[in-house]
Protein backbone atom coordinates (compact mmCIF):
# COMPACT_ATOMS: atom_id res chain seq x y z
CA UNK A 1 0.00 0.00 0.00
CA UNK A 2 1.23 3.49 -0.80
CA UNK A 3 2.29 5.43 2.29
CA UNK A 4 2.44 8.56 0.16
CA UNK A 5 0.82 11.58 1.89
CA UNK A 6 -1.48 12.43 -1.03
CA UNK A 7 -2.60 8.82 -1.48
CA UNK A 8 -3.46 8.57 2.21
CA UNK A 9 -5.48 11.78 2.04
CA UNK A 10 -7.40 10.49 -0.99
CA UNK A 11 -8.07 7.23 0.86
CA UNK A 12 -9.30 9.14 3.89
CA UNK A 13 -11.65 11.28 1.77
CA UNK A 14 -13.04 8.21 -0.01
CA UNK A 15 -13.71 6.47 3.30
CA UNK A 16 -15.39 9.59 4.69
CA UNK A 17 -17.58 10.36 1.66
CA UNK A 18 -18.32 6.81 0.59
CA UNK A 19 -17.52 7.50 -3.06
CA UNK A 20 -14.54 8.17 -5.37
CA UNK A 21 -15.73 11.25 -7.27
CA UNK A 22 -13.22 13.93 -8.23
CA UNK A 23 -14.37 17.22 -9.78
CA UNK A 24 -12.62 18.38 -12.94
CA UNK A 25 -12.24 22.15 -13.18
CA UNK A 26 -12.37 22.90 -16.92
CA UNK A 27 -13.56 26.52 -17.11
CA UNK A 28 -15.08 27.56 -20.43
CA UNK A 29 -16.57 31.06 -20.68
CA UNK A 30 -19.00 29.83 -23.35
CA UNK A 31 -20.61 27.49 -20.84
CA UNK A 32 -21.10 30.08 -18.09
CA UNK A 33 -24.63 31.32 -17.52
CA UNK A 34 -25.54 34.95 -18.18
CA UNK A 35 -25.16 35.63 -14.46
CA UNK A 36 -21.37 35.62 -14.83
CA UNK A 37 -19.04 37.78 -16.91
CA UNK A 38 -17.46 36.02 -19.88
CA UNK A 39 -13.90 36.66 -18.71
CA UNK A 40 -11.43 35.65 -16.00
CA UNK A 41 -13.36 37.58 -13.34
CA UNK A 42 -16.54 35.68 -14.23
CA UNK A 43 -14.75 32.34 -14.22
CA UNK A 44 -13.13 33.11 -10.86
CA UNK A 45 -16.47 34.03 -9.30
CA UNK A 46 -18.11 30.91 -10.70
CA UNK A 47 -15.35 28.48 -9.70
CA UNK A 48 -15.22 29.85 -6.17
CA UNK A 49 -18.97 29.27 -5.78
CA UNK A 50 -18.54 25.75 -7.16
CA UNK A 51 -15.68 25.03 -4.74
CA UNK A 52 -17.60 26.44 -1.78
CA UNK A 53 -20.53 24.16 -2.71
CA UNK A 54 -18.48 21.04 -3.41
CA UNK A 55 -15.33 20.92 -1.25
CA UNK A 56 -17.04 18.66 1.30
CA UNK A 57 -18.62 16.47 -1.39
CA UNK A 58 -15.69 15.44 -3.62
CA UNK A 59 -12.44 13.61 -2.89
CA UNK A 60 -10.24 15.87 -5.04
CA UNK A 61 -10.20 18.56 -7.71
CA UNK A 62 -8.60 18.19 -11.14
CA UNK A 63 -7.98 21.56 -12.79
CA UNK A 64 -7.07 21.15 -16.44
CA UNK A 65 -4.24 23.62 -16.98
CA UNK A 66 -5.00 24.10 -20.68
CA UNK A 67 -8.35 25.75 -19.96
CA UNK A 68 -6.47 28.34 -17.92
CA UNK A 69 -3.53 28.66 -20.34
CA UNK A 70 -6.02 29.47 -23.09
CA UNK A 71 -6.80 32.67 -21.21
CA UNK A 72 -3.16 33.80 -21.31
CA UNK A 73 -1.12 35.00 -18.35
CA UNK A 74 -4.29 36.19 -16.64
CA UNK A 75 -5.57 32.63 -16.83
CA UNK A 76 -2.47 31.25 -15.14
CA UNK A 77 -2.83 33.82 -12.37
CA UNK A 78 -6.44 32.69 -12.07
CA UNK A 79 -5.32 29.06 -11.72
CA UNK A 80 -2.97 30.14 -8.94
CA UNK A 81 -5.86 31.86 -7.13
CA UNK A 82 -8.10 28.82 -7.54
CA UNK A 83 -5.42 26.45 -6.21
CA UNK A 84 -4.97 28.73 -3.19
CA UNK A 85 -8.75 28.81 -2.64
CA UNK A 86 -9.18 25.02 -2.52
CA UNK A 87 -9.08 23.72 1.08
CA UNK A 88 -5.92 21.76 1.91
CA UNK A 89 -7.89 18.63 2.85
CA UNK A 90 -8.99 18.27 -0.78
CA UNK A 91 -6.05 17.28 -3.03
CA UNK A 92 -5.38 19.14 -6.28
CA UNK A 93 -4.53 16.99 -9.30
CA UNK A 94 -3.16 19.39 -11.89
CA UNK A 95 -3.97 17.86 -15.26
CA UNK A 96 -1.08 19.11 -17.38
CA UNK A 97 -0.02 16.00 -19.35
CA UNK A 98 3.60 17.10 -19.40
CA UNK A 99 6.45 14.91 -20.66
CA UNK A 100 9.73 15.97 -22.25
CA UNK A 101 13.45 15.17 -22.05
CA UNK A 102 14.94 15.11 -18.57
CA UNK A 103 16.23 18.66 -18.16
CA UNK A 104 12.96 20.06 -19.50
CA UNK A 105 10.83 17.71 -17.40
CA UNK A 106 12.75 18.88 -14.35
CA UNK A 107 11.42 22.41 -14.83
CA UNK A 108 7.96 21.18 -15.76
CA UNK A 109 7.82 19.34 -12.43
CA UNK A 110 9.11 22.42 -10.62
CA UNK A 111 6.42 24.61 -12.22
CA UNK A 112 3.55 22.26 -11.35
CA UNK A 113 4.66 21.01 -7.95
CA UNK A 114 6.60 23.96 -6.54
CA UNK A 115 4.89 26.99 -8.06
CA UNK A 116 1.29 25.76 -8.04
CA UNK A 117 1.86 23.38 -5.11
CA UNK A 118 -0.19 20.68 -6.86
CA UNK A 119 -0.60 17.43 -4.94
CA UNK A 120 -0.57 15.35 -8.11
CA UNK A 121 -0.02 15.82 -11.84
CA UNK A 122 -0.52 13.94 -15.11
CA UNK A 123 2.43 13.00 -17.31
CA UNK A 124 2.75 11.58 -20.82
CA UNK A 125 5.41 8.81 -20.83
CA UNK A 126 5.90 8.71 -24.61
CA UNK A 127 9.53 9.89 -24.41
CA UNK A 128 10.52 7.34 -21.79
CA UNK A 129 11.84 7.21 -18.26
CA UNK A 130 13.76 10.50 -18.38
CA UNK A 131 10.52 12.45 -18.91
CA UNK A 132 8.88 10.80 -15.88
CA UNK A 133 11.77 10.49 -13.41
CA UNK A 134 11.97 14.21 -12.40
CA UNK A 135 8.35 14.05 -11.22
CA UNK A 136 9.00 10.96 -9.11
CA UNK A 137 11.62 12.83 -7.08
CA UNK A 138 8.73 14.59 -5.33
CA UNK A 139 8.19 11.84 -2.77
CA UNK A 140 4.99 13.13 -1.17
CA UNK A 141 3.27 13.94 -4.44
CA UNK A 142 1.57 11.64 -6.96
CA UNK A 143 2.32 11.39 -10.68
CA UNK A 144 -0.37 9.83 -12.87
CA UNK A 145 1.03 8.47 -16.13
CA UNK A 146 -1.18 8.19 -19.22
CA UNK A 147 -1.92 4.54 -19.96
CA UNK A 148 -5.25 4.12 -21.78
CA UNK A 149 -7.07 7.41 -22.15
CA UNK A 150 -10.79 8.08 -22.60
CA UNK A 151 -10.66 9.80 -26.01
CA UNK A 152 -11.35 8.18 -29.39
CA UNK A 153 -7.75 8.84 -30.45
CA UNK A 154 -6.59 6.28 -27.89
CA UNK A 155 -7.07 3.77 -30.70
CA UNK A 156 -4.36 5.38 -32.83
CA UNK A 157 -1.38 4.36 -30.69
CA UNK A 158 -2.32 3.18 -27.21
CA UNK A 159 -3.92 -0.07 -28.40
CA UNK A 160 -1.25 -0.89 -31.00
CA UNK A 161 0.17 -4.36 -30.39
CA UNK A 162 3.95 -4.48 -29.95
CA UNK A 163 6.33 -7.21 -31.09
CA UNK A 164 6.18 -8.78 -27.62
CA UNK A 165 2.44 -9.27 -28.08
CA UNK A 166 1.38 -6.60 -25.58
CA UNK A 167 -0.71 -3.58 -26.50
CA UNK A 168 1.22 -0.38 -25.91
CA UNK A 169 -0.93 0.63 -22.94
CA UNK A 170 -0.06 -2.59 -21.05
CA UNK A 171 3.64 -2.15 -21.83
CA UNK A 172 3.37 1.35 -20.34
CA UNK A 173 1.68 -0.02 -17.22
CA UNK A 174 4.29 -2.77 -16.81
CA UNK A 175 7.38 -0.62 -17.31
CA UNK A 176 6.16 2.42 -15.42
CA UNK A 177 5.10 0.23 -12.47
CA UNK A 178 8.73 -0.93 -12.32
CA UNK A 179 9.93 2.69 -12.39
CA UNK A 180 7.59 3.64 -9.57
CA UNK A 181 8.32 0.86 -7.11
CA UNK A 182 11.22 2.65 -5.45
CA UNK A 183 9.48 6.02 -5.06
CA UNK A 184 6.01 4.48 -4.53
CA UNK A 185 4.31 7.67 -5.74
CA UNK A 186 2.96 6.78 -9.15
CA UNK A 187 -0.43 6.03 -10.68
CA UNK A 188 -2.08 5.62 -14.08
CA UNK A 189 -4.68 7.44 -16.14
CA UNK A 190 -7.21 4.90 -17.40
CA UNK A 191 -10.34 6.17 -19.14
CA UNK A 192 -13.76 5.21 -17.82
CA UNK A 193 -14.88 4.65 -21.41
CA UNK A 194 -12.44 1.76 -21.91
CA UNK A 195 -13.49 -1.87 -21.56
CA UNK A 196 -9.98 -2.97 -20.52
CA UNK A 197 -10.19 -1.35 -17.07
CA UNK A 198 -10.47 -4.66 -15.18
CA UNK A 199 -7.63 -6.26 -17.16
CA UNK A 200 -5.29 -3.30 -16.55
CA UNK A 201 -6.05 -3.48 -12.84
CA UNK A 202 -4.64 -7.03 -12.79
CA UNK A 203 -1.26 -5.76 -14.02
CA UNK A 204 -0.51 -3.13 -11.39
CA UNK A 205 -1.28 -2.26 -7.78
CA UNK A 206 -0.88 1.49 -8.29
CA UNK A 207 -3.94 3.80 -8.17
CA UNK A 208 -5.93 4.92 -11.20
CA UNK A 209 -7.09 8.39 -12.16
CA UNK A 210 -10.21 7.66 -14.20
CA UNK A 211 -11.56 10.43 -16.44
CA UNK A 212 -14.43 10.17 -18.90
CA UNK A 213 -17.46 9.77 -16.60
CA UNK A 214 -20.56 11.69 -17.68
CA UNK A 215 -20.46 13.65 -20.93
CA UNK A 216 -17.80 11.40 -22.50
CA UNK A 217 -19.99 8.35 -21.90
CA UNK A 218 -18.19 6.52 -19.10
CA UNK A 219 -20.18 5.38 -16.06
CA UNK A 220 -19.28 5.59 -12.40
CA UNK A 221 -20.26 1.97 -11.77
CA UNK A 222 -17.94 0.68 -14.51
CA UNK A 223 -15.15 2.97 -13.32
CA UNK A 224 -15.29 1.32 -9.89
CA UNK A 225 -13.61 -1.69 -11.49
CA UNK A 226 -10.43 0.42 -11.39
CA UNK A 227 -10.28 0.58 -7.59
CA UNK A 228 -7.11 -0.74 -5.99
CA UNK A 229 -6.95 -3.17 -3.06
CA UNK A 230 -7.74 -0.33 -0.65
CA UNK A 231 -10.79 0.81 -2.58
CA UNK A 232 -8.95 3.85 -3.95
CA UNK A 233 -9.69 5.26 -7.39
CA UNK A 234 -10.00 8.86 -8.49
CA UNK A 235 -13.06 8.92 -10.73
CA UNK A 236 -13.28 12.27 -12.45
CA UNK A 237 -16.34 14.07 -13.79
CA UNK A 238 -15.95 17.55 -15.28
CA UNK A 239 -18.66 19.06 -17.47
CA UNK A 240 -21.46 16.94 -16.00
CA UNK A 241 -20.73 18.35 -12.53
CA UNK A 242 -19.35 21.78 -13.35
CA UNK A 243 -22.16 23.39 -15.35
CA UNK A 244 -25.95 23.86 -15.53
CA UNK A 245 -26.58 24.32 -11.83
CA UNK A 246 -29.56 25.83 -10.06
CA UNK A 247 -27.96 29.15 -9.17
CA UNK A 248 -30.52 29.78 -6.43
CA UNK A 249 -29.01 26.90 -4.48
CA UNK A 250 -25.64 25.70 -5.74
CA UNK A 251 -25.19 23.48 -2.67
CA UNK A 252 -28.36 21.48 -3.21
CA UNK A 253 -27.83 21.42 -6.96
CA UNK A 254 -24.34 20.00 -6.60
CA UNK A 255 -25.52 17.30 -4.18
CA UNK A 256 -28.13 16.22 -6.72
CA UNK A 257 -25.57 16.03 -9.54
CA UNK A 258 -23.30 13.87 -7.36
CA UNK A 259 -26.18 11.46 -6.77
CA UNK A 260 -26.92 11.36 -10.50
CA UNK A 261 -23.29 10.47 -11.27
CA UNK A 262 -23.23 7.74 -8.61
CA UNK A 263 -26.23 6.08 -10.21
CA UNK A 264 -25.08 6.57 -13.79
Amino acid sequence: MLTNTVYQLLKKNINHLGHCICLGLDPDVHLLSTSFEKNCDGIEAYLKIIIESSHDKVIAYKPNISFFEGLGLEGLHLLEKICDFIPSKTPIILDAKRGDIGNTALFQAKFLFDYFDADAVTVNPYMGIDCVAPFLKYENKLTFVLALTSNLGANNFERQVLKNGKPLFLEVVTQVSDWGRASNNIGFVVGATQAEMKDIRKHTSFPFLIPGVGVQGGTYLNALEGRDENGVAIINASRSLLYNHDEENFNLSFSKKIKDILNY
